[in-house]
């Protein structure tokens, strides 16, 4: 992704130094849509974390839940 960001800059820059306002305009785009996909991969990304931390939270609780058994923290009182 960062390959096609670098390639929308140097078509930018050439349609810059050439005077040719379609190649400015093709590398802008380029830049645009290679940022859209870092975008896009970092969101499915943060997905994925917050997917595995919620796991991880269930299973913690459930181990909770079991080392406490059936009465709770409650111990022999007698």
């Amino acid at each position: 992704m960062a390959e096609e960001k670098a390639k929308g800059k140097m078509k930018e820059a050439t349609g810059a130094i050439t005077d040719d306002e379609s190649k400015k305009a093709e590398g802008q785009a380029q830049q645009s849509k290679a940022a859209a996909a870092e975008e896009a991969g970092q969101k499915e990304r943060t997905r994925q974390e917050q997917a595995k931390a919620k796991e991880a939270e269930k299973e913690r609780d459930s181990k909770e839940r079991k080392d406490k058994g059936l009465l709770g923290n409650v111990g022999d009182t007698t």
